[in-house]
């Protein structure tokens, strides 16, 4: 949230706090029988629709907030969505470069997402020397010498901008997908009217 709603929700925040201590200290007054000087009845009607006000504005702005919030959560998924489709395709082409086989590619995999050569192998039902082997492979073909480079690769990649250029491509064909749906569904509205108008 920027500076000003900032402020503009401390001072709401502030004049429910208010709002909140004059009519529940009302309301303890009257059941406890304490009597208080009354005060006029013009200030006491200014005072509460002052709180009433605020406690609308406070509502308003917890609406406007919470739309505001979503909208943020579901735009940063979708970033995060196209990202790992972005990794997908960086390491998809990346592994076809290198002419990885199907064994290769799924121990990669295995290697990249930080599994041990042990978890590795239980999870292919292989050896753990076949899992070195082939991973021994992978390095070879990559052109490096651990499995921190392998990886080091992938970041090197998304960290130059590339993946950037992806996300922004994959977001212009969401884009373009959700333009051409709500053409489709406003065809579909003119369709009807002119059938129920003709009807």
């Amino acid at each position: 949230m920027r500076m000003p709603y900032r402020w503009i929700v401390g001072f709401l925040v502030l004049l429910q706090v208010l709002a909140t201590i004059f009519f529940v200290g009302d309301i303890l007054l009257t059941m406890l029988g304490i009597h208080r000087r009354p005060i006029p009845w013009e200030m006491r009607e200014m005072i509460e629709i002052g709180a009433a006000v605020s406690l609308v504005l406070g509502v308003v702005l917890g609406v406007f907030v919470l739309v505001h919030m979503s909208r943020r959560t579901r735009r940063l998924e979708d970033q995060l969505r196209i990202a790992a489709g972005a990794l997908e395709e960086i390491i998809r082409e990346r592994f076809d470069a290198w002419g990885l086989t199907p064994a290769e590619r799924d121990v990669a995999l295995f290697a990249i997402k930080g599994l041990t050569t042990k978890e590795i192998a239980a999870l292919r039902r292989t050896s753990e020397g076949t899992v070195k082997a082939q991973t021994n492979a992978i390095y070879r073909k990559a052109g490096v010498s651990s499995r921190a480079q392998l990886l080091g690769l992938f970041v090197e990649e998304l960290l130059e901008g590339s993946v950037s250029e992806r996300m922004q491509s994959a977001e212009t064909a969401s884009l373009e997908e959700a333009g051409a749906r709500e053409e489709a569904r406003e065809q579909e509205g003119r369709r009807r009217v002119a059938v129920a108008s003709r009807g």
